[in-house]
């Protein structure tokens, strides 16, 4: 090579690797800034996908504003760092937990001059613990070309104490984060290439039971055009006037008997004094807080609201897991209770059901192999979840159903139980998203499976029926794929719980 040519390859070489280090500065600045209605956020870019963390959408709940509604965010000038999660709302479960923490997360595909749709996540747990940066979102962002919001709300007596100390209808301000939280949506995240005329709202357990909320609550009307209620016990709704009462009791036992200065006594309570909340409700034995029905944030519990046809008149996507309540069940055994046998059965039975003798006949523990404790699991599991989603149903304009059914997934693999899990409470979450950070180890057949549920998903998000699923059936989300369940009813009992329904 001549000593020119050597010295314009060089040149070429320089050219092409300052263009590479340009490109991928390029990449680092697209869309890393964000300008929202309260002041400009900072996040992260990455090749296929941008994430905002940690944006305020209400002001701190804190001090005279403790128990009380949302307000909107103060705004703000100079560049906020959105390049990681804000604190999570205080609970028994998480260190490092903050009063100051009304906070969202946005994942995005790469900017683009479309709107896409958005999903709003609304996480489980109870109303007790979770949060919103706990749901890495990213796969349906990329694979569902969606926006998709994760959100942090109120938990615990925070959330949800009832006190009428506190003011006229009390209670229900994690809900009412919600409601702002999708007000936000609404007004800012089509900086973020959202559009906010296409918003999904979508939740699991304690998300799927605010979704169920939010479908009749009259606040929530027109904040979403699409919903999905996952593993929602929906009637474990708690009227305003038993919540009042369990708050009472519970402020007196914390110091603050006198109604005069109860309010006072309680704002000026250590937030570590109030966890986990008063517990005005119970699903089999556990313990909850939540939203309370009867004042005019929740007219209406939910199950009434919709046999009534009083339901925002959006499509819906619902559905179970198989075997919902051995997770609980397994929880409560873990912290010391007795697993049931076929000696203990109908006792079981008797202190959550009426006609325990009819359940029991029902649910003959030989016909789980001789197993009580997945017995009651099942008798629990289809009153509770499988056949309230049945009935609910029902009484929808345009609903898709399905029963996820893999009893091998991968998901909380650490849950130790004396009989075998099926495919439990939560056991869907991974096939969605990669929970704190970690994507799950599937087999080829579940990643399969993943990838179908995601599209089946942002199908729906994005206005659209979940391929090969047939409006108002259902289908079983198994581990060898989507097939349908036509006898989801029978295997379910349904017809034995509508005739032991209220």
């Amino acid at each position: 090579m001549t000593r020119w040519r050597a010295v314009v390859v060089l040149l070429a070489l320089a050219l092409t690797a300052s263009a590479c280090a340009a490109s991928d500065a390029a990449i680092g600045r697209v869309g890393a800034v964000v300008r929202t209605a309260s002041g400009p956020v900072r996040g992260t870019v990455t090749p296929d996908h941008r994430l905002f963390q940690g944006i305020p959408y209400a002001a701190p709940p804190v001090g005279e504003r403790r128990w009380q509604p949302p307000a909107p965010p103060a705004a703000w000038t100079a560049e906020r760092d959105a390049t990681a999660p804000a604190p999570r709302c205080p609970q028994d479960s998480a260190p490092g937990t903050s009063e100051d923490c009304l906070y969202l997360n946005v994942w995005t595909p790469p900017v683009s001059t479309e709107k896409r749709p958005v999903l709003v996540w609304i996480h489980g747990g109870a109303f007790l613990d979770g949060a919103g940066d706990r749901y890495d979102a990213s796969r349906l962002a990329v694979r569902g070309d969606t926006v998709v919001v994760t959100i942090n709300y109120r938990l615990g007596a925070l959330g949800f104490l009832a006190d009428p100390a506190l003011g006229a209808q009390p209670g229900n301000y994690g809900f009412l984060d919600q409601q702002q939280a999708l007000r936000w949506v609404r007004d800012d995240i089509a900086a973020f290439g959202g559009d906010p005329a296409a918003v999904t709202v979508a939740g699991e357990s304690a998300g799927g039971m605010s979704v169920c909320d939010h479908l009749v609550a009259p606040g929530s009307r027109g904040l979403f055009r699409a919903a999905i209620v996952q593993s929602a016990p929906c009637q474990e709704q708690a009227s305003l006037a038993a919540a009042e009462k369990s708050s009472v009791d519970y402020s007196t036992a914390h110091g603050c008997p006198d109604r005069a200065t109860a309010a006072a006594c309680l704002r000026a309570l250590p937030v570590a004094k109030l966890q986990p909340g008063p517990m005005y409700r119970s699903l089999a034995g556990i313990g909850l807080p939540g939203p309370a029905t009867g004042g005019t944030v929740l007219p209406s519990d939910p199950v009434t609201g919709i046999r009534h046809g009083s339901a925002a008149p959006v499509p819906v996507l619902m559905g179970t897991t198989h075997d919902e309540f051995t997770y609980f069940l397994a929880q409560q055994i873990t912290a010391g209770a007795k697993p049931v046998t076929p000696d203990t059965f109908t006792a079981a039975l008797a202190r959550y059901f009426p006609d325990a003798p009819a359940i029991a006949a029902e649910y003959p523990p030989s016909a789980f192999g001789g197993n009580a404790s997945r017995a009651y699991a099942a008798a629990v599991t289809d009153s509770a979840f499988a056949c309230v989603a049945d009935t609910l149903a029902r009484s929808l304009p345009s609903v898709w159903r399905y029963d996820f059914t893999d009893a091998t997934s991968p998901a909380l693999a650490g849950v130790q139980a004396p009989f075998p899990l099926g495919a439990a409470h939560s056991f869907e979450l991974p096939y969605l998203f990669d929970l704190d950070g970690h994507p799950a180890a599937f087999t080829a057949a579940q990643q399969s499976l993943a990838d179908q549920m995601v599209d089946a998903w942002a199908a729906f998000v994005h206005g659209a029926p979940p391929p090969s699923w047939p409006a108002g059936s259902v289908v079983s989300l198994a581990a060898d794929g989507v097939h349908p369940d036509p006898g989801f009813a029978v295997d379910h009992h349904c017809t034995f719980w509508r005739r032991n329904s209220p």
